[in-house]
């Protein structure tokens, strides 16, 4: 079995160590890509591979139409949005993410946001406390327990809102569930967005919803720039000089946001969640142990497509 390493943007050294021994030791051999810079190099490197691990590099039709052996792609992160599912599906290709294991970095990610819009950018003036101001988590996934956890621990009051998580799921650990988006966003000056880009979210952070934020409203999105209406955030952000906004996914306006807002948007160069040593070996282990587990037993536990 050939497995491929495909990062462009690449793993840490020492997970990619760890990855080769897991794989080594399961008696496949070891492909490595990284920091490729056009699609053609993907596609040569994935014709005779079996299985790949990628970051977010994009999986599309043409990619697998060139990989004619290939069995299975593991995701190294929580979200899959990167990987064309329906002609994965088509082409007999698993999908597989590795949930929970990027958690802890991205959770911290966000409340280091919370910190930075509190004290006004670090600009020097008088900033304000995270302790006992209301926190809504939009999702209550990994990354949103995560988050809750260390909000406690700030002694935040800690709401959430989840279409898919039960409110005494929630609620067990000691966080107010909320009854609706609308609620939670109405009730909370600070947000943090953790819903995945689907066709139901895309878009949907939009000036109806986020109008009903309380004053000095701060919106930290480390989730996916997609499910940002971005005009419509300007607007918002014009009719309410009171509110900020935090990311780590660059928005497609960034240069205006940045031009007209300074002292109330801010984002990173590039996506920073998962951008820790800790964060790079679980995932990229663990997708290597799926991998192992997949060919040798079958498990598909993780899997995305069906």
């Amino acid at each position: 079995m050939k497995i491929l390493i495909a990062t462009e943007k690449p793993f840490a050294a020492d997970a990619v160590q760890k990855i080769k021994q897991v794989i080594d030791k399961a008696g496949f051999e070891f492909i490595l890509l990284e920091k490729y810079t056009n699609k053609s190099q993907l596609l040569s490197a994935v014709k005779d591979v079996n299985a790949i691990i990628i970051r977010s590099d994009e999986i599309d039709a043409e990619v697998l139409d060139s990989a004619k052996q290939l069995k299975i792609v593991v995701r190294a992160g929580a979200g899959y949005d990167n990987v064309d599912l329906n002609a994965a599906t088509a082409h007999g290709v698993v999908v597989m993410n590795t949930p929970g294991q990027n958690s802890n970095a991205v959770a911290e990610l966000a409340l280091g946001l919370m910190v930075y819009a509190a004290r006004n950018m670090y600009d020097g003036s008088s900033g304000t406390e995270l302790m006992g101001k209301k926190l809504g988590i939009h999702a209550y996934g990994n990354v949103g327990r995560n988050v809750a956890r260390i909000a406690k621990g700030f002694r935040m009051e800690v709401y959430a809102y989840d279409a898919f998580v039960p409110a005494e799921t929630i609620e067990k650990d000691g966080i107010k569930a909320l009854a609706s988006v609308e609620e939670l966003y109405a009730t909370c000056p600070y947000v943090s967005l953790h819903i995945p880009a689907t066709p139901e979210t895309k878009n949907s952070i939009n000036f109806a919803l986020l109008e009903k934020m309380p004053k000095k409203a701060v919106l930290i999105n480390t989730a996916r720039k997609e499910v940002i209406n971005e005009a419509d955030l300007v607007k918002l952000m014009e009719a309410r000089p009171d509110f900020k906004y935090l990311t780590d996914i660059m928005p497609s306006n960034d240069a205006e946001l940045k031009t007209r807002f300074p002292q109330r948007y801010f984002t990173t160069p590039k996506k920073m969640g998962a951008q820790t040593s800790e964060a790079n070996n679980n995932a990229g282990i663990a997708a290597a142990n799926q991998i192992a587990d997949f060919f040798k037993t079958g498990n598909t536990k993780f899997q995305v497509n069906k």
